[in-house]
């Protein structure tokens, strides 16, 4: 059961019991919270599920967007501060992935929070990162992009209705993405594990364990049969792999 918060940036799933652990999740470009749904229940009942809703989509259709990355990381670390009473790993997909690593950073930089983990999904380490100037394209080459990554919701785009409602949060993500430049070499307290499909047509393998770069603290990879999106038809391993890592973290 998905559970209210004071904060409309966050989708809490029940425990039974207090938490021993928070895990965070941090949606794709284009994506939304209930890419995460059917996580809430499957790390046992002492860690607490929570997906982030970026604006501009289902509960917040009618809200700004977001263009750059660094506004949308001081957001939504700001909406995560009242549950740091608990350890928070943090598990990021593809633009999320990015997103988790800046959230971090701010957690640990400035407010001297370390997370237990991060976990970065089908991205390339930050300072592997150069922003793109070239314009994103009109709406089709956009729709097509899309297709080409996969994904639940690319079936979506066939609609018209349906794609006029969803396209500027993804044009809006896809510009996130363009723009954004990591700063160089930036390490972080908490252990780091990387994810990818082996598959993934736009993040090799190598461009993952990169992350090593950035984690001092410990870096570990796990590459799953797949493509950007291996996490979907994967996700029972995927699920698997990060309970046991978090079994361990506190």
């Amino acid at each position: 059961m998905a559970l209210g918060t004071d904060s409309i940036w966050l989708r809490r799933y029940a425990t039974r019991d207090e938490p021993r652990l928070r895990l965070v999740c941090l949606p794709h470009a284009g994506g939304s919270a209930s890419f995460f749904h059917s996580w809430g229940h499957a790390f046992g009942s002492d860690v607490e599920v929570m997906a982030v809703r970026y604006p501009g989509r289902q509960e917040r259709i009618a809200e700004d967007l977001f263009t750059e990355m660094e506004p949308l990381a001081d957001a939504v670390t700001e909406e995560l501060l009242p549950y740091t009473d608990t350890p928070l790993a943090l598990f990021g997909h593809s633009m999320g992935a990015s997103l988790g690593y800046e959230v971090a950073l701010r957690l640990q930089q400035r407010h001297g929070v370390a997370p237990a983990a991060l976990m970065v999904s089908c991205r390339k380490a930050p300072h592997l990162l150069t922003p793109r100037t070239a314009a994103l394209g009109d709406d089709d080459e956009l729709v097509a992009e899309v297709k080409r990554l996969g994904g639940t919701d690319t079936a979506l785009l066939d609609d018209t209705d349906l794609r006029e409602l969803i396209l500027p949060a993804i044009r809006a993500d896809f510009s996130i993405v363009a723009r954004y430049a990591a700063r160089p070499g930036t390490p972080l307290a908490c252990p780091v594990v990387g994810y990818v499909g082996d598959s993934d047509p736009d993040v090799d393998v190598e461009s993952v364990k990169r992350w090593a770069g950035v984690a001092p603290a410990g870096f570990a990879l796990k590459v799953l049969p797949g493509d950007h999106f291996y996490l979907v038809d994967r996700r029972d391993e995927l699920v698997e792999d990060i309970r046991a890592r978090l079994a361990h973290r506190r």
